[in-house]
């Protein structure tokens, strides 16, 4: 099933390689702590969920989803439509605005038009990514169509903001989690990072407790090297995942660069 929203280190070309190993196990809940644009949940489908975000604007798009999708599409067929009406302009109005408020469907409305959907923030938090001249963004109708798919999906599934060992702390041995952290080894492309000692002392934890996960961490592209070894005694399996081309190579230097990321698994 398709995003309705674009974000970094999305798992899109992956979802089906990472969903199929998840499927292997027998789980009573599903657990995302890293949910950003939930390319995984959307190809799993889980009967019972529980996903989250450190991004409140992002969570609040998803409870937006969940709850008032008319108001959602709605509003993101109004922002189009001044976008083909007033140009360039209309767009980087939007941007200032969210960069003041944080209100979540103008994020949406950024994501489907910025340059290659980058959702990219500086130093300050701010996002910063341009309008993409040549394309239009997504047609209304089919977006109208996407979100009324996850609404469906989404109506039994609880949707909440916070840290992942908060959102995890309910998970047992009959559950899975799966675990989509910001690479450690690239500081600049992602709002929040997180401390990767304190990750793996919570990874320790998941295996005293029997909790099994499925890590997407780190990786490398023929450019260059995100790897940030993961102590051996916290997995039993190690995959390479193909994940296609870097799109941030692509907008940054014009050029093409294959990326593979490491897949864990504790099970």
């Amino acid at each position: 099933m398709m995003s309705f929203i674009k974000w970094s280190g999305s798992k899109r070309s992956q979802a089906k390689t990472i969903v199929s190993i998840i499927k292997e196990l027998e789980f009573d809940t599903y657990y995302e702590p890293f949910l950003g644009s939930g390319a995984i949940l959307g190809e799993l489908k889980p009967e019972k969920a529980i996903i989250s975000d450190i991004y409140e604007p992002l969570v609040m798009l998803w409870n937006e989803i969940k709850n008032d999708p008319k108001s959602v599409i709605e509003n993101y067929e109004k922002q189009w439509s001044k976008l083909q009406e007033i140009g360039h302009t209309y767009f980087y109005e939007v941007r200032d605005r969210f960069n003041k408020n944080k209100d979540p469907l103008d994020l949406l409305f950024l994501s489907r038009t910025c340059v290659n959907g980058l959702i990219r923030f500086n130093s300050k938090g701010q996002f910063n990514n341009a309008l993409h001249h040549s394309r239009k963004g997504m047609n209304p109708q089919k977006f109208a169509s996407i979100v009324d798919q996850w609404n469906q999906l989404l109506k039994e599934y609880k949707i909440s903001v916070g840290d992942y060992r908060k959102i995890t702390e309910t998970a047992t041995k009959n559950d899975v989690i799966y675990l989509d952290p910001p690479y450690f080894n690239n500081k600049n492309r992602y709002l929040e990072n997180i401390d990767h000692e304190a990750f793996f002392k919570y990874l320790g934890e998941l295996n005293k407790k029997s909790i099994r996960y499925v890590l997407s961490y780190d990786g490398h592209s023929e450019s260059k090297n995100y790897d940030h070894p993961l102590p051996k005694e916290l997995y039993k399996r190690h995959l390479k995942v193909h994940s296609g081309l870097s799109a941030f190579k692509k907008v940054q230097d014009k050029q093409k660069d294959n990326v593979h990321e490491s897949l864990y698994l504790n099970f």
